[in-house]
């Protein structure tokens, strides 16, 4: 049963109205001023507000305001016995669905209400429409809208559907394990095993049984055969992490099972064979590991058939907006924090400051200002540690290859109210800014 909330300070017309919406089938709660309203939303879950426009300590138009401002999503209907155009107008400007004049025609009011449902309803299922024509095309965790990323999106998109095996590089904490994922589910092999094994982790002695499997009594304390990680991943994928971290003596065997495409487990004198789609990952220069001679020629060439490349986060800080958005919301949740955004210094330290450990870092930073946090909004002194480290007198080169502050401001104030799908009072929320300076910056940038 849907909920409506009627908001109007003479109780004889919100009784009736009362009355009549309950026999359409709505539940009713009430409110008599703009103030209880508000207070109403933001303790209980409506699914549209029916407000009058005059009211004693709170107008209509303000209570739209600030529910606007609450919840941008939640349909508000404003009624007046006093129209004009102008009224209209501003009420729709701020937020409103729709604007009735009193007394209130009441075939209109159902025909309103009847309306205002079934676009929240074509609205949710065009989303949901939406979200599974994304999964079926191309899926993904990645976050960003620079054009690194975007660069990075194509080729990920290019490469998925064959079957070549792929090298992923970049420094630690950049998302190599997120990108090799998307390889993964973008391929033909999405419905099949996606394995993962960290070669640095695992001893030397230990990693081939791992990765091949091994009988019964190979060695000490194999009390039962044990499929490996290859036997594993057959007809699917495997990623092997910190592939730069294997000896030269696994390496050798590595090659062969990429190679001849069947393994022998430790203590087996059987060839077993398989399929698998090999994803390796590092942050060392493999080919530079291969002229000092620490590295196979051969394997590094098997291995590098598609080479990518995760650009680290200082040298995409377009991102960081949507990245520390993301992640907060994902904090707040976990650790149930009602955290609604970052205070503009905040985030202005965090695009300023260059990220060593890259989105990981980023990720445990706003983690911690969401624990943290003194108020509804992360501040400096919730991040205090990225102003302590970063320098104040670097500045973003403006040569190749890099981009002004202001246009990471204009992509970071872009990137948001797309995400809050056009919606000002939401985005100006989540920035930590006014609507007025939104307005104000949308207009420098033509899109107003």
């Amino acid at each position: 049963m849907k909920k409506i909330l009627v908001v109007d300070d003479d109780k004889a017309h919100s009784r009736m109205l009362k009355t009549l919406m309950t026999d359409w089938g709505y539940e009713i709660h009430e409110a008599d001023d703009g103030m209880a309203a508000v207070a109403l939303v933001k303790e209980k879950s409506f699914d549209m507000v029916l407000t009058d426009m005059k009211m004693v300590n709170m107008s209509g138009m303000e209570a739209l305001q600030h529910i606007k401002a609450y919840n941008p999503s939640l349909p508000v209907i404003i009624m007046t016995a006093y129209s004009s155009v102008q009224t209209a107008v501003n009420a729709l400007k701020i937020g409103a669905y729709d604007y009735l004049t009193k007394p209130l025609d009441f075939d209109k009011l159902k025909l309103t209400l009847e309306r205002v449902f079934e676009s929240l309803y074509l609205k949710t299922e065009n989303r949901n429409l939406k979200n599974r024509l994304k999964e079926k095309t191309f899926s993904h965790d990645i976050i960003g809208n620079s054009p690194a990323v975007q660069a990075l999106l194509d080729t990920i998109r290019m490469v998925a559907p064959t079957d070549a095996n792929v090298l992923v590089t970049g420094e630690s904490g950049t998302g190599k394990e997120l990108v090799s994922a998307a390889i993964h589910d973008n391929s033909s092999r999405r419905d099949q095993s996606f394995v993962r094994i960290n070669c640095a982790a695992i001893t030397e002695t230990l990693l081939e049984s791992e990765l091949f499997g091994h009988e019964k009594g190979a060695f000490t304390g194999a009390d039962k055969s044990r499929k490996g990680k290859f036997l594993l991943a057959d007809k699917g994928s495997i990623l092997l992490d910190e592939i730069g971290e294997m000896s030269l003596a696994m390496q050798a065997k590595l090659l062969r099972v990429i190679q001849e495409k069947e393994i022998t487990p430790v203590g087996s004198d059987q060839n077993i064979k398989t399929d698998v789609r090999v994803i390796a990952s590092t942050n060392r220069d493999l080919k530079k590991s291969a002229e000092e001679g620490k590295f196979r020629h051969d394997l590094y060439y098997r291995l590098n058939v598609v080479s990518i490349e995760i650009p680290p986060l200082r040298r995409r800080k377009e991102d960081i907006p949507s990245l520390a958005l993301y992640f907060l919301e994902m904090f707040s949740k976990k650790n149930k924090r009602d955290i609604k955004g970052f205070s503009p210094d905040a985030m202005d330290a965090m695009i300023r400051y260059d990220w060593e450990g890259n989105v990981r870092e980023l990720m445990n930073c706003v983690e911690r200002g969401v624990v943290l946090a003194r108020s509804d909004y992360i501040g400096m002194d919730d991040l205090s540690f990225v102003p302590a480290r970063r320098s104040e007198e670097k500045r973003l080169p403006d040569e190749s290859g890099s981009v002004s502050l202001a246009c990471i401001e204009e992509t970071a104030i872009l990137s948001t109210l797309e995400s809050s799908r056009g919606n000002k009072s939401e985005t100006a929320r989540r920035l930590g800014i006014t609507r007025k300076t939104l307005l104000k910056k949308l207009k420098q940038y033509g899109r107003l």
